[in-house]
């Protein structure tokens, strides 16, 4: 049975998910669970280098449930935990016109410095440009990394 093209789009998107949780699996980082309380990741240090998959993080900005794609704690260049979500476009559609409630959100509700890993070819032209700008002003938005930059990131900070 052939995929829509909102179900390629959600695989293609779990498949990004993937590799930044290998990624983290490659720097001795644990999973402790999935929709999981920031409060139990915080607290369940039993390891030391941890993390977990849409971690339920409080209220965004619209007031409604906001969870994050990772949040890992255990870094020695990330006391507070780092948050990062995980943004994929391979053809034209929505996900760069949510960059700005993205942004927002990070500014406002999130608890621990975020980065964004990116990647497809679909986003508009100038969104990713615009998101990358917002890291200057936005003091907890780290970095928008394609995943090949996240790779060497973590390498030099896990």
């Amino acid at each position: 049975m052939a995929l829509t093209q909102g179900g390629r789009a959600n695989q293609a998107g779990r498949i990004l998910e993937t590799n930044v949780e290998s990624i983290l699996i490659g720097h001795s980082y644990f999973q402790v669970g999935n929709h999981v309380s920031q409060e139990f990741l915080l607290t369940a240090n039993l390891l030391k280098k941890r993390y977990a998959k849409q971690v339920n993080i409080g209220s965004g900005i619209y007031q409604t449930s906001l969870k994050v794609d990772f949040y890992v704690v255990g870094s020695p260049v990330m006391p507070s935990g780092l948050i990062i979500e995980c943004k994929w476009q391979e053809s034209g559609g929505s996900v760069d016109e949510k960059f700005p409630y993205l942004n927002l959100n990070i500014q406002n509700s999130y608890p621990a410095p975020t980065i964004v890993v990116i990647g497809g070819e679909g986003m508009r032209e100038g969104a990713i440009q615009w998101l990358r700008r917002q890291v200057t002003s936005n003091n907890n938005l780290l970095a928008v990394q394609t995943l090949d930059r996240f790779i060497a990131w973590t390498n030099k900070n896990f």
